[in-house]
């Protein structure tokens, strides 16, 4: 038999490799118009800020290990130009030489990635404005931000790569600013969880210039010029575009093979295309979600190293690996917060037409008692019928990624809230608490939906109106500290004592800190003959960020309208 890969880096190489595992006496070819088939393309921010120093810790596999260790012909700089399905060929251009020649298959996979956005602005050719993908754009960016070790940086786009390259410029020393055309970074979460990051983004010394657009960009002779909308201006030595990325289909498309809806090669279960000797793997690829039951690409190396694998199974053994689809599990460092999402956030489901609930948790990321514990923020999106778990985001210095791990694990079993309230965790004071973070989330959605807790989103207060009462259980200081405009103060030690001061027929809204004591005082009204009950999801601490960054926001509107 003979493969053929188009492609190399996660998916591809994976399914070389897997490929002569199974079968050794097989042909193997991997095409790769780059210079390098592996390498970690997720370490390559920290690289260009310095955080990685050894350049060569990033190469995965060189086209000659790959060679010597795995027996794979693989070809670098060879740019596969056109694929004919019906005769099983493909024609390859040696980038070194220009030559073109035609190299047969018997099963052929696709692992052409993606490809970054760079929209037709003006000045968007200009020196200095930096894409993000391969070894070759990281090598230029790192050479060329060392001619500004105190320069001013802007990064266009607020998601994951865009914020990895703020951290990491603002380690060499770079003044740094983010631009970014909707109203939060990292689209993939919810408001109120951005909220918390934008805060410790401002907090490092970043700006944030969010819900602004970028109309082009002029290079001057003292730098370039970002020209945002409303005349408004930035002056930058370096910048970083990070606006998205595109699927590869250029080859899928002229070889006559199906796509699916947002435009990616669509493949089935087996992972295989509209053509049966043809399997696609990566960024470039549509396949189902297995929450919202739609067509959808995934961005990730995880997914693209597993479909590698899957892949490479069906194309010897059969289609018998039924991959199960991708959920976008996926985290960030900045600076000192660990931002992850797993499944589908509230807006997304709001957007697809799809009911659900929404709760909101903080809790220690260890025991209180123990030193360092950190406050860690949880939200789930969870089905009101069954209580199945569609999505989880969490925010906080510690222990984010192994709550987040679990919390996907659970979404892609397809199970319940219910779980999470009986998830066994390996506890001690320095891990986690005797009810972990995730423990407590699963109590909260698990009150929510059985009705023993009624909560509001943070923004609820909006919206009210002169029959709403809002009630404060904090303690005295904490209300004096800080509070929302219009709420009565009755600590939760003192609300048994209270109860004629509340209005029994008129919407009572309570918030405390977090939201135990909020949920404490809400039980204790609603066995009173209080009916219309409502805790603020998140309390105080999460109204509060949402608060100022939305304030922000619109402040920044307004300058610029």
């Amino acid at each position: 038999m003979k493969y053929l890969i188009i492609g190399g880096v996660a998916g591809g190489a994976s399914a070389a490799a897997r490929l002569r595992r199974l079968d050794e006496h097989a042909t193997i070819i991997l095409f790769e118009k780059g210079a390098y088939i592996s390498y970690a393309n997720c370490g390559l921010p920290y690289y260009i800020g310095d955080v990685i120093n050894d350049r060569d810790k990033l190469f995965v596999q060189t086209a000659a290990s790959f060679k010597d260790r795995f027996n794979i012909d693989t070809r670098v700089l060879s740019e596969v130009i056109a694929i004919n399905l019906q005769q099983k060929t493909v024609s390859v251009k040696n980038l070194h030489s220009g030559n073109i020649y035609d190299e047969d298959y018997d099963k052929l996979v696709l692992s052409p990635g993606a490809a970054p956005i760079r929209p037709p602005l003006p000045g968007i050719d200009s020196q200095g404005i930096f894409t993000l993908k391969n070894v070759a754009d990281t090598d230029a960016i790192k050479s060329y931000v060392r001619q500004y070790p105190d320069g001013k940086a802007v990064i266009i786009g607020a998601g994951f790569i865009g914020l990895e390259m703020a951290e990491n410029l603002h380690h060499l020393g770079m003044k740094v600013t983010i631009v970014e055309m909707i109203t939060q970074v990292l689209a993939p979460v919810d408001f109120p969880i951005a909220a918390i990051a934008q805060e410790h983004l401002r907090s490092k010394g970043v700006d944030l210039l969010l819900g602004t657009a970028v109309k082009g960009f002029e290079r001057k002779e003292n730098g370039l010029t970002v020209l945002l909308e409303h005349d408004q201006e930035l002056e930058a030595d370096v910048v970083i575009l990070s606006i998205g990325v595109r699927p590869d289909t250029r080859l899928a498309t002229e070889a006559g093979l199906q796509l699916g809806k947002s435009k990616a090669i669509l493949v089935n279960q087996y992972l295989q295309t509209s053509d049966e000797n043809t399997y696609a793997v990566g960024d470039a690829i549509e396949f189902i979600n297995p929450v919202t039951g739609n067509s959808m690409s995934a961005y990730l190396a995880g997914p693209a190293n597993k479909q590698g694998r899957i892949c490479a199974n069906n194309i010897v053994l059969g289609n018998n690996h039924i991959y199960h689809g991708s959920i976008n599990t996926a985290i960030v460092k900045i600076f000192d917060l660990t931002v992850a999402t797993a499944g589908m956030a509230s807006k997304h489901l709001t957007a697809a037409g799809i009911e659900h609930l929404v709760s909101t948790t903080h809790s220690g990321s260890h025991a209180g008692y123990y030193p360092d514990a950190e406050q860690l923020t949880i939200q789930l999106t969870f089905s009101p019928k069954d209580g199945r778990l569609m999505g989880a985001q969490a925010i906080g210095k510690d222990g984010v990624d192994k709550r987040i791990d679990t919390l996907s694990s659970v979404i892609q079993r397809g199970s319940t809230i219910y779980e999470l309230t009986e998830f066994e965790h390996a506890y001690a004071p320095p891990y986690s608490s005797a009810k972990d973070p995730v423990n407590m989330a699963g109590f909260v959605a698990e009150n929510i939906l059985q009705g023993m807790l009624k909560v509001k989103p943070w923004d609820i207060t909006k919206s009210f109106t002169k029959d709403d009462f809002l009630l404060d259980v904090r303690s005295r200081d904490e209300y004096e500290a800080g509070h929302i405009d219009g709420a009565i103060n009755i600590p939760i030690e003192k609300i048994r004592d209270s109860l004629n001061e509340l209005p029994r027929n008129r919407p009572v809204y309570i918030y405390c800190q977090i939201g135990l004591r909020g949920y404490l005082a809400q039980r204790i009204l609603m066995q009173n003959g209080f009916n219309k009950v409502y805790n603020l999801s998140g309390g105080y601490k999460l109204w509060s960020a949402c608060s100022r960054e939305e304030a922000g926001i619109k402040k920044i509107t307004l300058v610029t309208a």
